[in-house]
């Protein structure tokens, strides 16, 4: 998908862009070990993207295969998908699931993934992600505090915790959109599986064929 568009068209192009890539290794390969193109520069480094201390994960925090998803929670094929993820990654076991807040779609998507962050601070997040990417509405803002506080956030403590943690969390959201830009990614949802870069959506199926093959490319190095 191109940034902030939803297009179906451009969503199946890169899925059979993806899908024929799949089992080639070296074309959605990342981090090349030496030649690294001058236009290839500003990619982030692979410790930036997979370990960065303040991006939330769940899954499995140990787990061997990391997936990092660059989303947005008023992207409708980041909604469609989260559920058949999150079963991939209950399915599997050991995947650590790195979640980075991209938002692209306007200035409530923002704010939604503002005070997620911030919910991080009163160890729900996953609660506050569940929320509000479960949602089959358009967010407003009275709609984030809303949904929020049906999943048991305190509103009151986590617009505090935005308040005194928001040069941290605005760090992270730069850091997030720095990487996905470095990384030419084109529109939410993105992700990395080990070391391949999968942009556009999935199945289940597909995403545990990637999950495979990058822990044969694991294994092979």
């Amino acid at each position: 998908m191109k940034r902030g568009t939803s297009g179906e068209i451009a969503l199946a192009t890169s899925r059979r862009e993806v899908l024929a890539l799949l089992g080639t290794g070296a074309a959605l390969s990342l981090w090349p070990q030496a030649g690294r193109a001058a236009e290839e520069a500003d990619e982030p480094d692979e410790a930036s993207v997979l370990r960065d201390p303040d991006a939330p994960v769940l899954g499995n925090a140990a787990g061997d295969i990391a997936i990092v998803e660059w989303f947005d929670y008023n992207c409708p094929y980041c909604r469609r998908l989260d559920p058949e993820l999150q079963q991939v990654v209950h399915d599997d076991g050991k995947v650590r699931w790195v979640l980075k807040e991209w938002p692209i779609l306007g200035p409530v998507s923002v704010t939604a993934a503002r005070m997620a962050l911030a919910c991080k601070y009163q160890d729900k997040y996953a609660k506050a992600h569940d929320a509000l990417i479960g949602t089959s509405s358009k967010l407003t803002e009275p709609r984030i505090d809303e949904l929020l506080a049906e999943a048991g956030i305190d509103i009151d403590r986590a617009r505090r915790d935005l308040a005194a943690n928001s040069k941290a969390i605005d760090a992270m959201l730069a850091r997030n959109d720095s990487q996905a830009r470095g990384l030419r990614f084109r529109g939410t949802p993105s992700f990395i599986v080990g070391k391949f870069r999968v942009p556009g959506v999935l199945t289940m199926a597909q995403f545990e064929q990637v999950i495979a093959d990058a822990r044969k490319a694991k294994a092979a190095n």
